[in-house]
């Protein structure tokens, strides 16, 4: 059954309230953390703050959506760009992928300016190694595309990631522990690959095509309480891909707070514009050039 809009409040308060109850006092206060002055340099690219006009021009349009009518920067900064192209993550999972591909997908991301290229954790020093300079992240995925390992894996894989130069984590939430209504789990898995993540943000994706309505609540639910940075609808791999209806959901659910990333079957600039104007502020894509230019590209990298 649909959730309702005027449920979303009082859904969201008593699903926190029992996962308080259940969690006890293991359930962590998510606060900001002031993180000091910016230390990259002219010609490196940003993996902390996350406030940047010109590194991450994504989150200014957060912003903004969340009310912001001007935004503060140093001076020389200059604008962001416009368009889709700096908030999608170009994306390619295939497990058939050889180097010339990620280099392929590299090489696209610099010249359109992508937000992240998001890769296989075995491709993580190569794609970080071909953006070094660029304003381009590398994003990589965990415990994909199953979900169904165990936190202290999911943990272990993440940090491994970003040892190796990921700033931004991809996780596939327990789809299986969150049906068997096993929220220890679920929040634990996500804890615990926030905390090893650090300082990259971590995307949670709920593979919305899987769950209930009242399922992605909590999912959206615990994952903001656990210190994701965003959630995600999909992983491509399964049955459904982002929907309208999951990603408006979702922004309900989580409000401002956090972003929502609309991911699987998003293909065409008029695809991006539905999600935006449900509440994505990222996009997942392997047609990102053809979402970018309104061009087909020829060719789509794939998931």
């Amino acid at each position: 059954m649909a959730v309702q809009d005027s449920d979303i409040d009082k859904l969201v308060d008593l699903i926190t309230e029992r996962v308080r109850g259940r969690l006890g006092t293991s359930l962590p206060v998510v606060q900001a953390v002031d993180r000091g002055d910016c230390g990259a340099g002219e010609n490196e690219d940003c993996s902390s703050c996350g406030a940047c006009v010109i590194r991450r021009p994504w989150s200014v349009r957060a912003i903004e959506a969340a009310g912001a009518s001007r935004i503060g920067a140093p001076g020389g900064m200059g604008k962001p760009e416009t368009g889709f192209a700096s908030m999608i993550d170009h994306t390619l999972l295939k497990p058939e992928a050889v180097r010339d591909d990620i280099v392929h997908l590299c090489e696209e991301a610099r010249k359109y300016h992508f937000a992240s290229v998001c890769v296989n954790s075995t491709w993580v020093g190569l794609a970080k190694s071909l953006l070094a300079g660029s304003d381009v992240m590398v994003c990589c995925v965990v415990g994909f595309p199953l979900g169904a390992m165990s936190p202290g894996s999911k943990a272990y894989e993440a940090r491994d990631a970003v040892r190796h130069g990921a700033q931004e984590i991809d996780m596939v939430m327990n789809i299986g522990a969150m049906k068997s209504r096993d929220y220890e789990t679920v929040f634990e898995d996500i804890c615990k690959v926030v905390k090893a993540s650090s300082p990259a943000g971590v995307k949670v994706i709920l593979e919305c095509s899987s769950l209930t309505d009242e399922e992605k609540v909590i999912g959206c639910s615990l994952s903001k309480l656990a210190g994701a940075a965003f959630v995600k609808t999909s992983t491509g791999f399964a049955k459904g891909g982002a929907t309208v209806e999951d990603v408006s959901l979702m922004r309900r659910v989580v409000g401002n707070d956090i972003g929502v990333k609309a991911s699987g079957g998003v293909r065409t600039p008029e695809d991006a514009s539905r999600m935006t104007e449900a509440g994505a502020n990222r996009i997942g894509a392997s047609a990102s050039i053809a979402i970018a230019t309104g061009k087909d590209s020829g060719k789509a990298t794939g998931y």
